[in-house]
């Protein structure tokens, strides 16, 4: 059977404290304000000028942006010929 001083002592281990917390809270708040930005734009692409257009945006963005990835990371990968 276990003292209360032992439990205490478990739980001080086990947390991550208000700073920790802090920073999750912040990421959290910062997550959520970038997807309403990213959701505003999109929304009013469809908008101006429709559900295809936008979503042809949207396709050409995501390809730019994989085609840019693929530039920074070039070189022989592993299991490729």
């Amino acid at each position: 059977m276990r003292t209360a001083g032992t439990l205490r002592s478990m739980a001080a281990d086990n947390d991550f404290g208000l700073k920790f917390w802090l920073k999750v809270a912040g990421l959290f708040v910062l997550g959520a304000i970038g997807l309403f930005v990213v959701m505003w734009i999109f929304l009013s692409a469809i908008y101006a000028w429709g559900f295809f257009a936008a979503f042809l945006v949207l396709a050409v963005v995501a390809l730019a942006l994989g085609w840019l990835h693929d530039r920074r990371n070039a070189g022989p990968q592993e299991g490729s010929y």
